[in-house]
């Protein structure tokens, strides 16, 4: 899994599909190659001051680490947007909502 660094590679992303949870938000976008996964974090300055803002993004980024790779198909670009609630979230039902929000959104979609 590789991370996404570029403004353009986000933006692209954010065209893709979105799939709403509770403490995150995917956005995922089919790229035309089947190189591997990529993966992106941002967390608003709304969801709070830098040290919450860090936390939830050191959540979002063990939570890919640990969970993404069954749920995550390679030639995609992943975007998670951190909400509060990934702040007081039990991990272990961050990690459940995760694997809805990636079922969710590849459903009904081949299988690569």
């Amino acid at each position: 899994m590789e991370r996404l660094t570029q403004r353009a590679d986000f933006l692209a992303a954010a065209s893709g599909s979105k799939v709403p949870a509770r403490p995150f938000v995917v956005q995922a976008r089919a790229r035309p190659d089947q190189g591997p996964t990529r993966v992106g974090f941002t967390v608003s300055k709304r969801v709070g001051n830098a040290v919450e803002r860090n936390r939830v993004r050191r959540r979002l980024r063990e939570l890919v680490r640990l969970d993404g790779g069954p749920h995550m198909r390679h030639g995609y670009d992943y975007v998670l947007i951190g909400r509060r609630d990934a702040l007081a979230m039990p991990f272990g039902q961050m990690k459940d909502e995760f694997a809805r929000a990636l079922h969710r959104l590849h459903a009904g979609r081949k299988a690569n």
